[in-house]
């Protein structure tokens, strides 16, 4: 713990006054998100684009990907994409569709692309899926992130009074839609894995915000007097250590599992490590800066109060 002493002493840091550098640079993070999911779209994973997806490993050294792509090209394949992965290039991962798509044509896509590479290479990972699983799989997917945005919003806004409640979900919509962008501008895989990791997101997100909101809730109850700005200010620094100490613990494993885990993991890895760096950004200079536009200690009118008794 000593090498995190900078962190645990008491802060006194302005988070506020850099509001609005804060605000434009989520300006510009979201523009670029929308931006890449309109023109570029995802990069579909195996789930839920359909075919086959086949990681193998080289017995003799770095795979000659020009080579491999040229012994399958007899296949006459609908597509086919060859990819070099691992440290020293000697892993490859085959992506392909077979001309009908359907679950009969893929188990034989497979089994002709496991005897051209004959003896060759070692069979690490070998997934199949067809169109139809595929398509369900995506609307299935969206519907449960979709699901799960709206229970986790309701929770938010029956845990806080409104103007709480705002300042959570324009935190957790900002959230999710950067770090959603940014697997689009980096082409990384879109999979079931991948809404695994943005739900779990989504709960880190609103999890490091309530600690927030409690604190500042308090401090409106034991500092009445003490200016709404200032008031601000001691609540991210009263909760600062923990929220670093919090992230850091985090992203350690996050980031083992990044560099480590391989191309299975590598697009859940990402969404982990960039949505706790984002998260950790928007509680801070997101969600408690929206409070400020707010007279936080009048309190709310009667029709404005939560139906389920918490006010905040």
């Amino acid at each position: 713990m000593k090498m995190f002493s900078w962190i645990i002493k008491d802060t006194t840091i302005d988070f506020l006054k850099y509001r609005r550098i804060a605000y434009a640079i989520s300006a510009v993070l979201i523009a670029a998100s929308i931006a890449s999911m309109v023109v570029k779209g995802f990069n579909w994973g195996i789930d839920f684009s359909g075919g086959v997806l086949i990681e193998v490993q080289s017995k003799k050294g770095p795979v000659n990907v020009d080579q491999v792509r040229k012994d399958l090209s007899v296949l006459k394949l609908d597509e086919l994409n060859l990819q070099s992965i691992g440290q020293n290039n000697e892993q490859l991962m085959i992506r392909a569709q077979a001309n009908n798509a359907d679950e009969e044509s893929q188990r034989i896509a497979v089994n002709q692309i496991k005897e051209i590479l004959g003896d060759r290479f070692t069979f690490e990972r070998i997934e199949s899926v067809g169109p139809q699983v595929g398509d369900e799989l995506k609307t299935s997917g969206v519907l449960a992130s979709v699901f799960a945005c709206i229970a986790i919003s309701l929770y938010i806004w029956f845990r806080f009074e409104w103007r709480f409640a705002l300042g959570a979900l324009i935190g957790l919509f900002h959230d999710i839609l950067i770090t959603v962008g940014l697997l689009s501008i980096m082409h990384f895989d879109f999979s079931l894995t991948t809404i695994a990791a943005i739900l779990t997101l989504a709960g880190y997100s609103v999890n490091d915000t309530v600690v927030t909101y409690d604190r500042i809730r308090e401090n409106l109850q034991k500092y009445k007097k003490m200016p709404q700005y200032d008031m601000l200010n001691k609540s991210i620094n009263d909760i600062f250590s923990r929220t670093i100490l919090t992230s850091i613990t985090t992203l350690l494993a996050s980031v083992a599992l990044l560099v480590f885990g391989g191309e299975a993991l590598r697009s859940f890895a990402f969404v982990i490590t960039a949505g706790v760096v984002i998260g950790t950004y928007s509680s801070i200079f997101v969600s408690v800066p929206v409070l400020n536009f707010f007279d936080l200690h009048k309190q709310p009118k009667e029709e404005d109060v939560n139906p389920f008794g918490n006010v905040g």
